[in-house]
């Protein structure tokens, strides 16, 4: 390790010039920081000179160095400089000087806002929300009376894909669900019925419990898990590659171009699924009836018959509608209020879920309380 050499110059009181006798690098600065640096904060100068004349190459600990005696001196209120350098010398230092102002600014955090603030943009965001959401109810309406007046404008060949999505493809998650409910309704129930002999009335229970109430909500949640975020997720990808931009600005109405299908298409299979969901719910039944409890195929089916009414049915079907459009329109509302990139899509779809399952028992709520004051 070489040595550093240097002199120090007091000219007046509590000025000093240091004049450096060689390079400032990797094998010299340590006797910088071992002598001089020690010797200079002992002075406390009110103004520091560094004479580089004989200076011809510094490194950046030679810059570190320099910036150490800086700091020791501007701590105190004293004034640093440096003079007779070498250009070369000056740009080396000036820039390790910025890149370590850069390094170690601190960022200071912005406070967060009051509860006032965050409550009145929580407010204006909700009132945005819902003016979104009745407007968008309004378009979804003038395309449906569109489609009514000029039936040529429905998209039918969109139309049948999304039922093939939303009905065929569901058929077989729908069934198992629904057998494997129903199954289980018919063992619980009949723990307690077999007690008063009450075997066939396992039947009219599993029955009337699927078809008017379980059915329908079951086989809304389970479309709303698979289509109503899959609508979600689709048009908000196109929202976000602006290819609903493009639809509005060749004259396409988008709500008209891509909502009204789908809601038309999950308005007619969803109560054919909960048909179907009904039908594999009795199955279930069925299935513990004739072996736990010893009842025949024929009495089973003949109670159910007798149990079932068709305002039951067609009950358990007008719900089923209501919840096709609730669906529907949610998935689409949430695909086109997407905005940002891919993390808003995931988002969408999830609201769309979440949404969707809420208003299903929230209207099923509202049939119930209707339907025991009818």
């Amino acid at each position: 390790m070489a040595q550093a050499a240097w002199r120090i110059e007091e000219k007046r009181k509590g000025e000093i010039v240091v004049h450096l006798e060689n390079n400032a690098d990797i094998n010299t600065t340590p006797s910088l920081y071992d002598s001089l640096i020690p010797t200079v904060k002992k002075k406390h100068p009110s103004l520091l000179t560094l004479d580089l004349s004989r200076v011809t190459y510094i490194d950046d600990y030679g810059s570190l160095a320099f910036m150490e005696l800086q700091t020791s001196v501007t701590a105190r209120g004293g004034r640093f400089q440096i003079v007779n350098s070498a250009t070369h010398i000056k740009e080396a230092f000036d820039r390790t000087v910025h890149t370590r102002d850069m390094e170690c600014t601190i960022f200071q955090r912005d406070n967060p806002p009051n509860i006032f603030v965050r409550f009145g943009d929580a407010t204006l965001r909700e009132m945005y929300n819902i003016r979104y959401m009745i407007s968008f109810l309004g378009s979804v309406v003038l395309g449906f009376l569109h489609v009514l007046f000029h039936p040529a404008s429905l998209r039918v060949e969109d139309t049948i894909t999304h039922m093939k999505k939303t009905g065929v493809d569901a058929v077989p998650i729908v069934g198992m669900i629904s057998f494997l409910l129903g199954l289980i309704m018919a063992f619980m129930s009949s723990i307690q019925l077999r007690q008063f002999g009450a075997n066939i009335y396992v039947a009219s229970l599993v029955a009337l419990a699927m078809v008017s109430e379980l059915g329908p909500i079951m086989t809304a949640i389970v479309v709303a898990g698979r289509t109503g975020s899959a609508y979600a997720a689709e048009i908000g990808t196109m929202q976000i590659s602006e290819e609903i931009d493009a639809l509005f600005t060749m004259g396409f109405n988008p709500t008209l171009f891509l909502a009204v299908p789908r809601v038309v298409a999950a308005v007619i299979v969803v109560p054919l699924l909960t048909l179907f969901a009904d039908f594999f719910a009795i199955t279930g039944g069925l299935v513990v009836g004739v072996l736990m409890l010893d009842l025949t195929p024929g009495s089973y089916i003949n109670q159910t018959l007798d149990a079932l009414t068709l305002f039951e049915v067609l009950w358990g079907m007008m719900k089923s509608v209501i919840f096709a459009l609730l669906i529907a329109w949610t998935g689409c509302l949430r695909g086109f209020q997407v905005r940002g990139g891919a993390a808003s899509v995931g988002n969408a779809a999830t609201s769309a879920v979440v949404s969707s399952i809420f208003l299903i028992i929230l209207f099923d709520s509202i049939f119930a309380v209707i339907r025991s004051y009818w």
